[in-house]
């Protein structure tokens, strides 16, 4: 597989150039702008021969951990005296993240390929994908184009005469935030109540069926082809040295054209912001999330952060699924951050002590703040119950409900302090005219 060394404009389109073809989610489409290419270069090279290029391309995890793909393929083992599995994590249930869906709608194909490629670079013969089950007009149009390859025989039995077999199965799930993480999405596809294992063992040792499985997201997955066909130094010409690449980010809120825009990893919201046409009807940035409400929040000081693994993470927050939520000035942070805190008591799955409670008190405490009922040590008493929360269950709800807290505690402090104010007046009508 040699490697090509032509560069490339930074932002020439790649997981995207399909999306705007007409009837891009069909196999004509598809095959028309060099699908299913990679696929046979692939299977005229061996699994070991994929998971190096796929090493040396320095492809990151895209569902939020960012953990080297390649390194993550090299877990399962080599020998097949158990089956292998793939799965493809298509849950995407984190506020804010619309980036595998669209994908998925647009261009399924470049999803099915990469399965195909994946799942034989691993020695698996059984793919699943797991969907939310929110998003049937997605499940319809990806059933659609797995018949489309079945009939075409790029899956099933000797996939173009290679003599290796894949059957793909489409899951939909129920509709709980927890089947985002892999452990959880696991018990669920083996039809169990969806809640987090206990690591070790790890899924490529004992994952699905108590089989070696990988755990792939979407856009992880649907960048394989493009590494097959353009080789690792040419994915390395985009985004960082630490976290090449292209990647979708998917912009919310108060911009003007709100979508998913595709840019290298390492690109700025600033630059983002200027794709999307800039502040909706010209109010300023206020506040802003990296990558869903999960991750701590930014501000317009953090303009100019480089949206990459180890930028994010340098300047306080976390990379994430790279769901950017902008909010302008209009908007009260405490409030913003209750209606988040909300949603995390409601999809915490009630494992774990710190989060099935945490979540509770702190919702019921911002819900009381909001109310303009709260007092000034309300907001020591949160970030104590959020001491106590943080790394303390078995996945990262618990971390991710919050993060929003701390960090909108640690830049708008004041706001949350006013809404102090409001409740002691409320309390004390005459402390209204000592604050005048």
């Amino acid at each position: 597989m040699a490697e090509p060394t032509s560069q490339v404009d930074p932002l020439t389109p790649v997981l995207t150039k399909r999306w705007l073809s007409p009837r891009s989610w069909t196999l004509q489409t598809y095959e028309q702008l060099e699908g299913y290419t990679a696929l046979r270069k692939a299977l005229a090279g061996t699994p070991e021969q994929l998971v190096q290029l796929v090493k040396d391309s320095g492809l990151r995890g895209r569902g939020g951990a960012g953990f080297p793909a390649g390194v993550k393929w090299s877990f399962m083992p080599a020998n097949e005296d158990r089956p292998h599995y793939l799965v493809i994590n298509a849950d995407e249930g984190e506020p804010g993240t619309c980036k595998d869906i669209p994908l998925m709608m647009a261009d399924p194909h470049s999803l099915i390929e990469g399965c195909v490629i994946a799942a034989y670079a691993m020695r698996s013969h059984h793919c699943f994908i797991y969907v939310r089950g929110e998003v049937p007009h997605c499940i319809r149009r990806l059933n659609g184009a797995i018949r489309e390859a079945y009939q075409a025989g790029y899956l099933g039995t000797n996939i173009l005469g290679s003599g290796y077999d894949l059957e793909i199965t489409v899951h939909a799930g129920a509709g709980a935030y927890i089947c985002g993480e892999e452990t959880a999405l696991l018990d669920s596809l083996e039809g169990r109540r969806g809640q987090p294992r206990l690591k070790p063992p790890f899924p490529a040792a004992s994952g699905l069926y108590a089989a070696p499985t990988t755990v792939n997201n979407v856009e992880t997955i649907a960048s394989v082809p493009f590494i097959v066909n353009g080789g690792s130094d040419w994915f390395r010409t985009m985004g960082t040295e630490r976290s090449p690449g292209p990647k979708i980010f998917s912009l919310s809120g108060h911009v003007e054209r709100p979508g998913q825009y595709e840019a290298p990893l390492g690109t700025t919201l600033r630059a983002l912001l200027d794709l999307a046409g800039g502040m909706k009807d010209g109010i300023p940035l206020k506040f802003w999330t990296p990558g869903g409400s999960s991750t701590p929040l930014f501000t317009a000081e953090h303009l100019d952060v480089p949206l990459d693994f180890e930028g994010a993470v340098e300047a306080g927050s976390m990379l994430g699924t790279t769901a950017l939520m902008v909010f302008n000035e209009t908007v009260s942070v405490p409030w913003a951050v209750m209606k988040w805190t909300e949603f995390y008591e409601h999809e915490s799955c009630g494992k774990c002590t710190p989060c099935r409670e945490g979540t509770y008190w702190l919702a019921g405490i911002l819900q009381r703040m909001v109310a303009g009922r709260g007092t000034e040590s309300d907001i020591e008493t949160m970030l104590d119950i959020c001491d106590n929360v943080l790394g303390r269950s078995f996945c990262a709800l618990a971390d991710g409900a919050v993060s929003p807290i701390v960090s909108g505690i640690k830049y708008f402090r004041d706001e949350f302090l006013a809404l102090c104010d409001r409740g002691a007046q409320a309390v004390n009508p005459a402390l209204a005219g000592a604050n005048a």
